[in-house]
């Protein structure tokens, strides 16, 4: 199945020989709504040409030389609510005027992570948007652990540096974690595995909720998370930054270095960044053996922005070691310390992606390339004569060309060549979790879309392959490749071996719907089929893997869900609210589940099976800012799942209902101040009283945290610091989904977080 690269490639050549002439060219004037005087310093933005400019000392703009197409303007300014403009650009010159007013409640964010890139409003599919700014106001050390700000999101931890994402139920194999729009490989069939993820250098994150698996493929049936670069420089300057986060609770310190340039459209960044924490405290005040965690990152990239098109190259490197708080650690480690000595996962993650994006009359082409090699050690006791118990290299080669066909200002269409080649090789240490093995990808879709007066319609179809060989080798490892045949003949009969070759293809389809009732209320009404191929994990597995031994299913089938989404949202100047509803029924569910059968050695033996199940719920979000009190906002959101398989026994890892209260206080500017911010909150989290088979009861609780923040203007830049504390009260309490809690161990105590970022310009 090497046709897909060769095809991608072939369209690429053919695409680029194509030349562009366009004169096409928006100016205007940026104004004060309410008393109508100029808005000098307005930063004028198109993201998808990486394109921009500022309004001048009368309020005037210009950008010239843009292609033909559909694109989104940006118009935003300090202290005012951002606007965006969709404009149609066919080889004419247009005057837009805009009057920004003063921002009240955040507005209409601009996607990119939906099947097309629009406006939140525009979109039939609901993506939740979490800014840098609101990131670096959570308390978390770990980027994958601040997203639960977001209702319907939750983590499983193993302590906060171990965090895997869970969206409505579904988690692991379930969920997509994307990094600029490529997926993450980084062995996420387990619990175990954190993402090496960080957010130096981060714009935004974009959360799906829901299928997704027409436009990212296999992988996405549950909902997919996506990691958005900041914006290029701006034309002719040299910028950067440096931010420090600390954290009292792991004594942790998160700081960053990045600089970024741009020069006749040649756009660069260098990125650097740091993040030790001890081990955590819980809110007994006793300390969580082995829990700490230390990573570095490196980030890079270069390119090129010209009126045909966007090139440009990416270059992330991490090294990560992360504790594991397990039982045979915790004799050994008697004080709470930062160095990882024993018992620790030692993770390398290099990521090297080429994004292109191209202009051809109506069409935007996107040509991707990526090469991602992830390294797993895994280290025991400092005492044992053997380096590494596990030593795995997953190296994926993913490859995505992208066509979106803009017809005229109703009618667009999506169509897509997605696939991948995957190699996971054991190096010589004992434990093989997984098998040395192969895996190809490849995928076709399309989607449509269709705009009426008050009615939006989109639908589409994806038809995905997968083959995935195993060679004949020892489960769980033990010999070469080499010594294979030997073995074969001269094996002892309590050895086992295996071999596995099979494919896996079928259809995802969606269909999707938005009612602008006006333009405060819409409605969302999607119905998505998803499935998803069983992995190297399921099929193949065979070893202990922690404390359990884990056993996989040669015999699994293909899952595949259908899932009904129906939204609500209202906004206007002072009230936003959102209301969504799911249910999602999941034909084949495959699932680890404990056995009664044991091991030589007494461990117990876990296999993947398959079951029919279904979850539903919803989450609601309200944001209230009441008039004429401007200075108060009022915030409140609740998320609930219910998970179950058809015969009435409950799903493990769903988190209990929540409900979050915050009261915020506003000050635009009180002497040198700017952007002053007072908040209080409190999580209500409710029992889970629906535990699996194979789970107990979790108590309800609640935390209390508050924060405050404040901006300095300095010269043209923006001085940022925050200050935020959760679990105030430093209470005891079990998160539903810790993989601590069967060890007794509480979730993290009381925990100050202090944010500094400071911006600087080198060259303006």
């Amino acid at each position: 199945m090497d046709i897909g690269p060769k095809l991608a490639l072939y369209i690429f050549l053919f695409l680029t020989s194509f030349q562009v002439f366009s004169q096409n060219s928006i100016s205007g004037k940026t104004t004060d709504k309410e008393n109508g005087s100029s808005l000098p310093g307005v930063n004028v933005f198109i993201h998808e040409l990486s394109i921009g400019t500022t309004s001048d000392k009368d309020g005037d703009y210009k950008l010239e030389n843009l292609p033909n197409g559909e694109f989104i303007i940006h118009y935003s300014f300090v202290g005012y609510q951002t606007i965006h403009k969709k404009v149609f650009l066919n080889g004419s010159n247009f005057n837009f005027d805009v009057a920004l007013e003063t921002k009240v409640i955040e507005g209409d964010e601009v996607v990119v992570s939906g099947n097309f890139s629009s406006t939140q409003h525009d979109n039939t599919i609901k993506v939740s948007t979490l800014g840098i700014k609101q990131i670096n106001r959570t308390s978390d050390p770990s980027l994958m652990a601040s997203i639960t700000e977001v209702p319907g999101v939750n983590m499983i931890s193993k302590g906060p540096g171990v965090v895997t994402p869970v969206i409505r139920g579904l988690s692991l194999n379930n969920i997509l974690v994307l990094n600029n729009s490529v997926p993450m490989q980084n062995f996420q069939f387990s619990a175990d595995h954190p993402y090496l993820l960080d957010e130096n250098g981060l714009k935004s994150v974009e959360i799906i909720k829901g299928p997704a698996s027409l436009i990212y493929g296999s992988g996405a049936v549950g909902g997919v998370i996506n990691l958005l670069p900041e914006e290029v420089a701006r034309a002719g300057t040299i910028s950067g930054e440096y931010s420090l986060r600390y954290f009292s609770n792991t004594v942790g310190a998160l700081s960053n270095l990045g600089v970024k340039g741009n020069q006749n459209g040649f756009v660069w960044s260098v990125r650097g960044g740091i993040n030790s924490n001890k081990d955590y405290i819980q809110g007994n005040n006793q300390f969580v053996p082995n829990s700490r965690f230390n990573s570095y990152n490196v980030k890079a990239d270069a390119g090129i922005i010209r009126k045909i098109g966007n090139f440009r190259i990416f270059y992330t490197h991490n090294k990560s070691n992360f504790g594991m708080a397990v039982e045979p650690a915790f004799s050994l480690v008697t004080e709470n310390q930062r160095k990882n000595e024993v018992w620790y996962q030692d993770l390398t993650d290099n990521l090297l992606m080429s994004q292109n994006r191209f202009f051809i009359n109506k069409v935007k082409i996107d040509f991707d390339l990526s090469y991602q090699n992830n390294n797993r050690k895994l280290k025991g006791q400092a005492n044992d004569s053997i380096d590494n118990m596990v030593d795995m290299t997953l190296q994926t080669f993913s490859y995505r060309l992208k066509a979106a066909h803009t017809f005229n200002q109703k009618f667009r269409m999506v169509t897509g060549i997605q696939g991948l080649y995957q190699n996971n090789e054991n190096g010589e240490a004992p434990d093989h979790v997984l098998p040395d093995a192969t895996l190809n990808d490849i995928s076709l879709y399309a989607l449509l879309q269709y705009e009426f007066t008050k009615l939006k319609i989109e639908g589409g179809l994806r038809y995905s392959y997968r083959n995935i060989d195993v060679p004949f080798q020892e489960a769980g490892g033990g010999h070469s490749h080499d010594e294979e045949e030997e073995h074969e003949e001269e094996h002892e009969e309590d050895e086992e071996y295996i071999e596995f070759n099979n494919h896996y293809n079928n259809l995802s389809a969606s269909i999707g719907a938005t009612w602008t009732i006006n333009e405060q209320n819409l409605i969302r009404l999607n119905l998505a089929s998803a499935f998803r191929a069983p992995n190297l994990a399921e099929l193949t597995q065979h070893g202990k893997h922690g404390v359990r031994f884990e056993e996989g299913n040669p015999d699994l089938q293909i899952q595949q869900n259908l899932e009904l989404d129906l939204g609500y949202h209202l906004h206007t100047r002072h009230t936003s609210l959102d209301i969504s509803v799911f249910y999602n029924h999941v034909f084949n569910y495959i699932h680890l589940a404990p056995t009664t059968d044991t091991t030589e050695d007494g461990d117990f033996i876990y296999r993947y099976l398959q079951a029919e199940a279904k979850l539903y719920g919803g989450e609601a979000s309200l944001h209230i800012h009441p008039q004429p009190v401007h200075w108060l906002h009022i915030l409140a959101t609740y998320s609930q799942t219910i998970g179950q398989y058809a015969t009435g026994d409950y799903l493990p890892l769903i988190p209990a209902s929540d409900l979050y209260l915050e009261i915020r206080l506003e000050k635009q500017q009180w002497k040198f101040l700017r952007n002053i911010y007072l908040e209080g909150g409190v999580d209500i989290v409710f029992a889970q009283e629906h535990p699996s088979e194979y789970e107990t009861n979790t108590p309800a609780y609640n935390l209390v945290n508050m924060g405050f923040g404040f901006d300095i203007q300095c010269k043209r830049n923006l001085v940022n610091f925050n200050i935020k504390v959760s679990n105030l009260l430093n209470i005891n309490y079990y998160d539903h989904l810790s993989s601590l809690q069967y060890l007794d161990i509480y979730n993290m105590g009381r925990n100050i977080s202090v944010s500094l970022k400071i911006p600087f310009t080198l060259k303006n």
